[in-house]
């Protein structure tokens, strides 16, 4: 007990001497403080408003530094986020169209407009070919010049009998007459031959591109088939 009691007392006698000491620092400190003053060394005031100038001055340095790091910490998440936000609607978009649906169901109205087109085309070239085969013979040629004048010039039966009456006059609806002191050739007999060029430069061969000037000639100097007849009768050429 008497052993630990004189431990006690020297540890305090220790304490209170660095106590003492550091009283005698601060003491010596502040004299020398009181001597820079003397000699024209800024007071304390200054030097706290000097520090406090160059602290603030720190502070905002360092609040730059500070939101430049947190600018580049978090750039590549922001980018990251957008690359995942493009990926995600990309694939919405991509989910969205169905290839067995709309691509295919384009594909074959594509298909079937254009085979719809393609047979309308070989139908009208077929019919085009039949006209020309039957109008080859007299009766063929009557027949598909009063379906022309009928469906295309809007004329009655009493004009296709005028019309019938002056090209059996004129060449007997055949498609080679050619009349060799005049030149004139063909079911409307066409003077000079050459004139049908304006419809075709097949009139050589297809009596339906002779059929088809006669009635554009007739059609615009005489207006009706039985106005160039009757010239006919007159003159015994229209």
């Amino acid at each position: 007990m008497g052993l630990e009691a004189s431990k006690g007392c020297e540890s305090a006698r220790k304490s209170q001497l660095s106590t003492l000491e550091q009283i005698q620092g601060l003491a010596a400190g502040m004299s020398q403080v009181s001597q820079l003053s003397q000699k024209g060394v800024p007071e304390m005031s200054s030097i706290t408003a000097i520090a406090g100038m160059f602290t603030k001055k720190a502070v905002v340095a360092w609040t730059m530094i500070g939101a430049l790091l947190l600018a580049i910490t978090f750039l590549p998440k922001a980018n990251a986020t957008e690359n995942l936000i493009v990926g995600s609607e990309a694939s919405q978009s991509v989910v969205a169209i169905d290839p067995g649906s709309e691509s295919s169901f384009l594909g074959e109205s594509f298909t079937t407009i254009a085979g719809a087109i393609f047979s309308k085309d070989l139908a009208l070239v077929s019919a085009a070919s039949i006209q020309v085969e039957l109008a080859r013979s007299p009766f063929g040629a009557k027949k598909v010049a009063r379906e022309i004048l009928f469906n295309e010039y809007g004329f009655k039966q009493v004009q296709y009998d005028c019309l019938e009456k002056l090209w059996t006059e004129e060449s007997n609806w055949r498609y080679k007459a050619h009349n060799k002191r005049s030149g004139a050739h063909g079911i409307a007999q066409a003077l000079p031959a050459n004139k049908m060029d304006v419809v075709s430069t097949d009139w050589r061969t297809n009596p339906v591109t002779q059929i088809r000037w006669g009635l554009r000639y007739i059609s615009i100097r005489y207006e009706t088939p039985c106005k160039a007849l009757s010239k006919h009768k007159r003159s015994n050429w229209y």
